[in-house]
Protein backbone atom coordinates (compact mmCIF):
# COMPACT_ATOMS: atom_id res chain seq x y z
CA UNK A 1 0.00 0.00 0.00
CA UNK A 2 1.40 3.37 -0.48
CA UNK A 3 1.86 6.07 1.89
CA UNK A 4 -0.58 8.21 -0.14
CA UNK A 5 -3.85 5.12 0.11
CA UNK A 6 -2.64 4.87 3.23
CA UNK A 7 -4.02 8.80 4.16
CA UNK A 8 -6.78 8.30 1.45
CA UNK A 9 -8.03 5.17 4.05
CA UNK A 10 -7.48 7.21 7.05
CA UNK A 11 -9.96 9.78 5.50
CA UNK A 12 -12.23 7.09 4.70
CA UNK A 13 -12.45 5.45 8.00
CA UNK A 14 -12.22 8.84 10.63
CA UNK A 15 -14.37 11.18 8.17
CA UNK A 16 -11.33 13.60 8.78
CA UNK A 17 -8.93 14.86 5.96
CA UNK A 18 -5.15 14.01 6.65
CA UNK A 19 -4.95 18.23 7.04
CA UNK A 20 -7.54 18.30 9.29
CA UNK A 21 -5.98 15.55 11.83
CA UNK A 22 -2.60 17.47 11.62
CA UNK A 23 -4.83 20.18 12.83
CA UNK A 24 -6.16 18.22 15.96
CA UNK A 25 -2.68 16.94 16.68
CA UNK A 26 -1.27 20.83 16.80
CA UNK A 27 -4.33 21.68 19.03
CA UNK A 28 -2.85 18.76 21.39
CA UNK A 29 0.40 19.62 21.31
CA UNK A 30 0.84 16.43 19.36
CA UNK A 31 3.46 17.88 16.92
CA UNK A 32 6.25 19.39 19.30
CA UNK A 33 9.71 18.43 19.45
CA UNK A 34 9.95 15.22 21.73
CA UNK A 35 6.46 13.86 21.71
CA UNK A 36 6.59 10.20 21.13
CA UNK A 37 4.96 8.02 18.80
CA UNK A 38 3.30 6.16 20.71
CA UNK A 39 1.46 9.13 22.23
CA UNK A 40 0.35 9.99 18.82
CA UNK A 41 -0.91 6.31 18.43
CA UNK A 42 -2.46 6.27 21.49
CA UNK A 43 -4.74 9.10 20.68
CA UNK A 44 -5.65 8.13 17.17
CA UNK A 45 -6.36 4.88 18.33
CA UNK A 46 -8.92 5.68 21.47
CA UNK A 47 -10.47 8.67 19.55
CA UNK A 48 -10.46 7.36 15.84
CA UNK A 49 -10.00 3.17 16.09
CA UNK A 50 -6.70 3.57 13.69
CA UNK A 51 -4.25 0.94 14.32
CA UNK A 52 -0.39 0.82 14.27
CA UNK A 53 0.07 1.10 10.71
CA UNK A 54 -2.12 3.85 9.52
CA UNK A 55 -1.38 5.43 13.03
CA UNK A 56 2.55 5.50 12.04
CA UNK A 57 1.53 7.02 8.44
CA UNK A 58 0.00 9.61 10.03
CA UNK A 59 2.69 10.38 12.88
CA UNK A 60 5.21 10.45 10.03
CA UNK A 61 3.18 13.55 8.44
CA UNK A 62 2.51 14.56 11.82
CA UNK A 63 6.46 15.22 12.82
CA UNK A 64 7.90 15.59 9.15
CA UNK A 65 5.13 16.82 6.85
CA UNK A 66 3.89 15.90 3.68
CA UNK A 67 7.01 15.48 2.22
CA UNK A 68 8.18 11.53 2.02
CA UNK A 69 11.47 10.60 0.35
CA UNK A 70 11.65 9.71 -3.44
CA UNK A 71 12.92 6.23 -2.84
CA UNK A 72 9.57 4.59 -3.75
CA UNK A 73 8.18 7.43 -6.42
CA UNK A 74 7.85 5.68 -10.06
CA UNK A 75 9.24 2.47 -8.56
CA UNK A 76 6.97 -1.05 -9.06
CA UNK A 77 7.55 -1.42 -5.67
CA UNK A 78 3.62 -2.14 -4.40
CA UNK A 79 4.63 1.09 -1.64
CA UNK A 80 5.23 3.67 -4.69
CA UNK A 81 3.32 6.89 -4.46
CA UNK A 82 3.43 9.20 -7.46
CA UNK A 83 4.65 12.01 -5.79
CA UNK A 84 7.51 13.09 -3.06
CA UNK A 85 4.38 14.82 -1.76
CA UNK A 86 1.28 13.50 -0.12
CA UNK A 87 -1.81 15.11 -0.89
CA UNK A 88 -3.78 16.29 3.13
CA UNK A 89 -6.64 18.27 1.47
CA UNK A 90 -8.70 15.06 1.04
CA UNK A 91 -9.91 12.76 -2.04
CA UNK A 92 -12.41 14.88 -3.30
CA UNK A 93 -10.24 17.76 -4.03
CA UNK A 94 -7.03 15.31 -4.91
CA UNK A 95 -5.39 16.71 -8.46
CA UNK A 96 -5.73 13.60 -10.86
CA UNK A 97 -1.96 12.13 -11.58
Amino acid sequence: MSFQAYLDTIEKKTGFTPRQLVELAAAKGLDQPGVKAGEILAWLKDDYQLGRGHGMALVYVIQNGPTISAKHVGSDSVHRDDSETLWLDGIATKPEG
